[in-house]
């Protein structure tokens, strides 16, 4: 969602938005989005032996400081975000960065949960990271930021949501 919310901003910046444009962000942000996950998951494989026992707090509170800090910085009023940006390699690689930190934090996390579909899961976040910000992109173009603090404000929720799940599944409803 926080890509998404980028690629909104991005394409309500540009005064003459190109389809190449929306392309360069989507891979950037799709491929970045696919790969956190499985330097979290192999980081998290290092660990598990260790925190098995709790585990289920730890994807707890990563996913409710994510989706916090989404929710939090979707109430900021961001002054970069207004002002016209123009595309550079090192402003793309960045902005997939800063978008991808907590798909590595939930990379982590999928070291916990996910048996054997890590695959599958990295595969339908990037494919999903591409399309949102590609479609993302015109619609900045088109509707500006009337989307963008929406958007990351539902992501944030789900977040947090996910993670009670988490947690509430490993305290209340664990099969011992």
């Amino acid at each position: 969602m926080d890509a998404f919310a980028v690629s909104i901003a991005t394409g309500a910046s540009y005064k003459k938005p190109e389809s190449k444009h929306a392309l360069i962000i989507a891979l950037a942000f799709g491929g970045f989005q696919a790969i956190m996950p499985i330097i979290g998951w192999l980081a998290g494989l290092t660990f598990r032996e260790i925190i098995k026992d709790f585990d289920h707090w730890i994807a707890f509170i990563l996913l409710a400081l994510i989706g916090g800090k989404m929710i939090y910085e979707s109430l900021k009023i961001k002054q970069a975000q207004k002002e016209t940006v123009t595309l550079s390699a090192a402003m793309v690689l960045v902005l997939a960065v800063a978008t991808s930190i907590d798909a590595l934090a939930v990379g982590v996390t999928f070291s916990f949960l996910l048996a054997s579909s890590l695959a599958i899961a990295v595969i339908i976040i990037g494919l999903i990271t591409f399309c949102l910000s590609y479609m993302g992109f015109f619609i900045g173009k088109r509707c500006g930021h009337f989307f963008e603090t929406k958007i990351e404000i539902i992501g944030g929720l789900i977040l947090i949501g996910i993670g009670t799940k988490i947690l509430l599944e490993h305290l209340f409803f664990q099969v011992p």
